[in-house]
C-alpha cells in the first residue's frame, strides 16, 4: 500500500486496538532486551528511544527521560548498564545508512 495515499488502513483502527498493539510492541522490545537499540536502528531506522520520543510527540506530558523509562521499563541509566552492550563501528555504519532512509 501506498503510503502516501490520503486513506490508510492504520487510521481506520479503533484507538483501543492501535494502544494494545502499541503495548505488545513494547513490552516485547522489554522482553527482547537482546535486540540492541543500534540493532533496530541498523534495521529499521528506529529503536526504542524513538518511540519514547514519538510517545511525546503524540502528547505524552512527561520529559524525555521520563518518556524513556515509561518504554524501557525503568530508568534510561539502568537500561543502559543493564541491557546495553558497545556499539561496534559496523553497528554505527548501518545505524547511519538505514537513518539515512527515514528522510526519504
Amino acid at each position: 500500500m501506498d503510503t502516501n495515499t490520503k486513506t490508510d488502513a492504520l487510521d481506520a483502527l479503533p484507538d483501543d486496538v492501535a494502544a494494545a498493539a502499541f503495548r505488545r510492541l513494547v513490552r516485547h522490545l522489554r522482553h527482547r532486551h537482546d535486540a540492541q537499540n543500534i540493532d533496530l536502528m541498523g534495521l529499521s531506522g528506529f529503536c526504542r528511544n524513538c518511540l519514547a520520543d514519538w510517545i511525546r510527540d503524540a502528547g505524552y506530558a512527561g520529559d524525555k527521560e521520563q518518556a524513556r523509562e515509561v518504554i524501557h521499563g525503568m530508568p534510561s541509566a539502568e537500561w543502559k548498564a543493564t541491557r546495553q552492550s558497545p556499539a561496534t563501528e559496523e553497528q554505527l555504519a548501518r545505524m547511519k545508512e538505514s537513518v539515512a532512509k527515514n528522510a526519504g
